[in-house]
């Protein structure tokens, strides 16, 4: 995908909106949990800042309006040689402050989704947003699969560049949509009304999917097999993929029961009352032994209830990927989260900002925001 490129931008003494992620989980105490996001977001906010440009910075938190100022601190910690303010305004009262921005300072805004417009794309609030500016650059990967006034609206009426790692999300994703011969896809989680879409484009592309999580017990139940009291989608799977030949399901699983307690069983011996929570120890070696030979992984999803700590499986997984001498892609949250109790050398393992996004973009090949940031074709 033929991006315009902030490499090519000159920003210097310009007014530059940047579009980044902020959406990142907050503790009981209202400090930043992960801050994984913000840590991939600072290469693009460092090279604004060294080529002099004037910043401020857009994103959001959550879904209730929650104030950024958390994020804004944790973010100024990250980044302590760059003076940074936060004003907790909407963006309309924040242009008499942001036009006083000295050239290398960064303002950030309050959490744009306190905007009614921005979930809407309402052209109001985008043209509120670009008078603030001079360029725009997008660097949220994470949220470039919603149509956001802070993002598709406001790229259709400035100048407007893909961000560093917006730029690095699309080309190693475009490389899981090229994988060569003997890669391995791997899709957990759950809502397969979803996911269809890219299991049925991986099932293109790959020779082996392995399906787990509870997306798993939706292809069990259309396979015929009793997945017991287990959580399952809205929609049955289609008959031509559920019996797609690259489709590799769960041999063995954990249960849990109303009874109590926990067991490991075929897939075939689940009883009525019981609730699959995890890939079994044999899934796991299998699965393992699938990376160990594979030219290329690319993971999406937990393979157990990761919430409830049913974790061994997609720990499993994790360890075999680190052991492995392929080149990755992984995303979504809780994959990540088990990604993180192994190192990995170099940029072998790519490790996206995107859950959903990454789904989208692996099905459709583009997503709404990368769509204004295209280069005219020759």
């Amino acid at each position: 995908m033929n991006l315009r490129r902030l490499a090519d931008a000159e920003v210097a003494g310009k007014r530059v909106l940047l579009r980044t992620s902020l959406n990142v989980p907050l503790r009981a105490d209202g400090t930043v949990a992960d801050d994984f996001r913000l840590r991939r977001g600072l290469p693009t906010l460092e090279h604004l800042v060294r080529q002099g440009a004037k910043v401020i910075a857009v994103g959001y938190l959550g879904r209730e309006g929650a104030s950024l100022k958390p994020v804004a601190d944790h973010l100024a910690r990250l980044a302590p040689r760059i003076p940074l303010r936060f004003f907790g305004e909407s963006p309309a009262r924040a242009a008499e402050h942001t036009a006083s921005l000295a050239s290398g300072e960064v303002a950030v805004l309050e959490n744009i989704r306190r905007e009614a417009g921005e979930e809407a794309n309402d052209p109001a609030l985008a043209e509120v947003l670009a008078s603030l500016a001079d360029l725009f650059v997008d660097d949220a990967f994470a949220e470039a699969h919603r149509p956001y006034a802070s993002n598709v609206g406001v790229a259709q009426l400035l100048p407007s560049y893909a961000g560093l790692l917006l730029e690095e999300e699309v080309a190693r994703l475009s490389e899981a949509l090229t994988p060569p011969p003997g890669a391995f896809a791997v899709v957990g989680g759950a809502k397969f009304e979803t996911k269809q879409p890219v299991l049925r484009k991986l099932s293109t592309l790959y020779g082996r999917v392995a399906v787990g999580g509870a997306l798993a017990n939706d292809f069990l139940k259309a396979r015929g097999l009793s997945v017991g009291a287990s959580l399952v989608s809205d929609i049955p799977v289609p008959d031509d993929l559920a019996k797609s030949a690259c489709l590799l399901l769960p041999t063995d699983v954990v249960v849990s029961s109303s009874r109590g307690g926990k067991r490991i069983c075929r897939v075939d011996e689940i009883r009525s009352d019981e609730t699959i929570v995890d890939n079994g120890p044999e899934t796991s070696r299998a699965w393992s032994e699938e990376i160990s030979k594979s030219s290329f992984v690319l993971w999406n999803g937990p393979l157990g209830v990761f919430e409830k700590d049913f974790t061994e499986g997609t720990d499993a997984l994790a360890s075999a990927l680190s052991a492995a001498s392929c080149r990755a892609a992984v995303g979504g949250g809780d994959t990540l989260a088990a990604i993180e109790k192994f190192s990995f050398e170099g940029d072998r393992v790519f490790r996206s900002t995107g859950g959903g996004a990454m789904l989208d973009f692996l099905a459709e090949g583009t997503l709404p925001a990368l769509e204004p940031l295209r280069m005219p074709p020759l």
